[in-house]
């Protein structure tokens, strides 16, 4: 084990650990709690700083192969891959700025030395983001609620927005808050039916002081602003890995039992066909979404965000499929919260509330083809 874990290659190294978080996972899912113990695996061997270039001291994995760790990860423990995901799409939107603006460096820098892990509070901000900051001397002071923010329960740093009236005109203002930071708080109200692990807790912020030199970005409320065509591009691969692995690791258990359960033996090959027909659609939108971000080396636009959006809302249908066919396939015994497909079928039920949702997608898209 310790010399397939100092192994160069991440994905051996994910596939050693995976087995601990697999035999962790049924206790994480039963009692909704955070996946510590896999967490602190994750930042001994680096993995939270893996995707940082080398010259700033981290891994420099690829974006692909980080796809590939947390789809791996997810055939283990899909929580602690979900979880994982929300981390490395701010890390790779860091990396994409400091590649082509030269920007980023410090918080890079932060991350690979402190091997901190980041929380994602923009699903639920969007386009209008909530919460509020009034100006004080030296900074702001903001206010608000901040619901699924991912790994909330195991995160050093969240990255996140407020809304800020500045001349009448509201603007949204995002930055970056050390959760350690006076006035920051934990609700304690993940209690949800699937990635019960991913310790999603609401934060709350009260008077919290954001100091200027914290803001990060300025744009006009409820209005599409450049930097999503950035941050969605490089986020959606990363994340839908999560559930592509997920799918994959229901297909294994179908053939496993598959081959065993004699009440769907007269049909058993023809639901089996069917459920690879739709896998083999999810992996294939999935590497196509990845072949967007070409290695963090495109020029953002609107075409291409259109494009991820459009494949994140087809990989996360057939991902769910490929589930739901699994558990046909093997019957009732998928039923029991003993069979790991039980959980898998629960954790796939949370792919369609990343952005966009398919029906805020579908407008989005249509609005766009239809200028």
């Amino acid at each position: 084990m310790e010399a397939t874990l100092k192994s160069t290659n991440w994905i051996i190294k994910t596939h050693s650990i995976g087995k601990d978080f697999a035999h962790r996972a049924f206790e994480y899912d039963l009692n909704g709690s955070f996946v510590k113990d896999n967490y602190l695996q994750l930042k001994e061997l680096k993995f939270f700083s893996a995707a940082i270039p080398k010259e700033l001291g981290g891994g420099g994995v690829s974006h692909k192969e980080m796809c590939d760790i947390i789809r791996v990860i997810a055939h283990y423990c899909s929580s602690t891959a979900l979880a994982f995901s929300m981390h490395q799409h701010l890390v790779s939107a860091t990396v994409w700025k400091y590649k082509n603006e030269g920007i980023g460096v410090d918080m890079l820098r932060n991350v690979a030395n402190n091997e901190l892990a980041l929380i994602s509070t923009g699903a639920r901000d969007w386009l209008g983001s909530n919460g509020e900051l009034k100006k004080t001397n030296g900074g702001y002071l903001f206010s608000g609620t901040k619901h699924f923010a991912s790994q909330s329960a195991g995160g050093d740093l969240v990255v996140t927005s407020g809304t800020y009236l500045n001349n009448n005109n509201w603007e949204v203002l995002h930055f970056a808050v050390p959760m350690t930071t006076n006035g920051v708080s934990i609700l304690d109200n993940w209690d949800v039916m699937g990635m019960r692990g991913t310790g999603s807790n609401s934060i709350l912020f009260e008077n919290v002081f954001i100091p200027d030199s914290a803001i990060s970005l300025s744009r006009p409320k409820n209005e599409f602003h450049p930097v999503w065509n950035v941050v969605l591009t490089v986020a959606l691969p990363l994340i839908m890995s999560a559930y592509v692995g997920i799918a994959e690791k229901a297909k294994e258990i179908a053939i496993q039992k598959g081959k065993k359960y004699h009440r769907n033996q007269k049909h058993i090959t023809t639901l089996i066909g069917r459920l690879n027909n739709v896998l083999l659609s999810a992996q294939t939108e999935w590497k196509a979404m990845c072949a967007i971000t070409n290695e963090l080396d495109f020029i953002p636009s609107e075409d291409l965000t259109v494009d991820v959006l459009s494949h994140k809302t087809n990989v996360g249908e057939n991902a769910k499929k490929t589930v739901e066919y699994a558990m046909e396939a093997i019957g009732g015994q998928s039923f029991y919260r003993s069979n790991v497909l039980e959980r898998l079928f629960r954790d796939i039920q949370a792919s369609p509330f990343h952005p966009l949702p398919k029906w805020e997608q579908f407008a989005f898209t249509g609005e766009r083809l239809l200028k």
